[in-house]
Formats: structure tokens, sequence, C-alpha cells
């Protein structure tokens, strides 16, 4: 599959949006790079394979999970259209996924060898501050939601999120995007123990729910900005 067919995609993403179509073109010439398709559920990469390629992702979703011996899944974050993966391990002594990257919808990547990305660190000053920055923020979001599943309780995790969607959306009634399921992946419990917590919080008059929204009830929940 062609480079030619993503360059616009390409130039939108964070590390490659200061080279021009000619840049790209006679950076991708040489076949350095594979593009790949995946249907929506098929593991990307699996946990303890060894990172080889910066991903950079061309169409649809992933998602980063980790799923223990009971069988509980944690998605520890989502990633989109231009968002790019494996970075932070590329480099590494120890360049083994953590946990698997799974497609969320029909996806397709882009796979950029480990030598072609230490050439481009060498040569565009531009692109190796912002592969460094990538590299800090994957890492603030894996510390932020381990320090999230560690020292909250479950209704702190549920709180957490509604004051989150709360000044997004900026409305009590808060749309979810996902189902119940997905959303107790994200904050890291089991389905039924998301739902035993929130039917506590209802009958505590904080919240009301249905199955495609949650409402706040009670403000006291919600931090000022």
């Amino acid at each position: 599959m062609s480079i030619k067919n993503h360059l616009s995609i390409l130039r939108l993403t964070e590390l490659f949006s200061g080279f021009s179509t000619e840049e790209l073109l006679n950076l991708f010439k040489a076949q350095n790079y594979i593009i790949s398709k995946y249907n929506k559920g098929c593991i990307i990469h699996f946990e303890s394979e060894k990172c080889n390629y910066l991903d950079i992702i061309l169409k649809g979703q992933v998602f980063i999970q980790k799923i223990d011996e009971k069988g509980n899944v944690l998605t520890v974050a989502e990633f989109k259209i231009g968002d790019n993966l494996g970075g932070n391990l590329l480099f590494s002594k120890y360049p083994y996924y953590p946990m698997s990257v799974i497609a969320k919808s029909d996806t397709e990547i882009l796979h950029i060898p480990k030598d072609l990305v230490l050439q481009l660190c060498q040569t565009s000053q531009d692109f190796l501050v912002k592969f460094l920055t990538c590299i800090s923020d994957k890492t603030a979001i894996l510390t932020s939601k381990i320090k999230s599943i560690s020292m909250k309780s479950i209704r702190e995790s549920i709180i957490e999120f509604l004051n989150y969607e709360y000044y997004t959306q900026n409305s009590k009634k808060i749309k979810l995007n996902m189902t119940k399921k997905e959303l107790a992946e994200r904050l890291g419990i089991q389905r039924t123990s998301l739902s035993r917590e929130l039917n506590k919080m209802k009958k505590d008059g904080l919240v009301d729910y249905d199955a495609h929204s949650i409402t706040i009830c009670d403000f006291n929940i919600i931090r000022k900005p």
C-alpha cells in the first residue's frame, strides 16, 4: 500500500506537520515502511510483543488494554487518527508492549522502522522535539491512570469522570459515547461493580441514569474550576 494515499493525513499528525508533501515522498520513497489494515477487534500488538516500529494511526481508533488473570479488563487509553504508538518503547532496553493494543474500529496503521525514526531524530530537530514530547505525554497518561486506579474508590472514579464530562459537555446530563462495559474498563473496574455503585449513588440522590446517559442531581460532587 502506497504512502501517497495517506500524505494529507500524515501532514496533519503532530510528528510530521513540519514536513512538506515533497519531503514526505522523499522520506518514504525507499519503501522503508509498512501500512497494515486491522479489522475491528483485532489485536494489533500482543502483551509482551517486542516493539519494532513507531506506529501512526491513519484510520480508525485503537485502545490499550490490560487483562489480569481473573479476566478483568482495564482500558488504559484510546488513540485516534493521527496519534502515534510505540515511541516510548522503541529505544528502551526492554522494548516489549506491557499491554495489548486492539483495534476499536477498522483501522489502518503506518509502521515506521526504528532506523528511520533514528534518522529523522538526527536530521530534523523539529521531529526530535515533537517525538520527545510524544514520549513524555504517553508517560504522563500512564502515570495518571495508575495513580487514579490505585488511590481512588469506585465512587471517586465515577465522580472524577462526571466532573470531566460535565465541563466538557457543559451539561448536567452527561451523554455516554460508550457502553457501560467500556466505561467500566476505562475506570478499571468490573461492569457489575459500576452498576452497583451507580445504583447506590442514585439512591443517595447524587445522580440518575439510563442506558445512554448519567444525570447529575447533586452539584456538590462537581468541583469548581
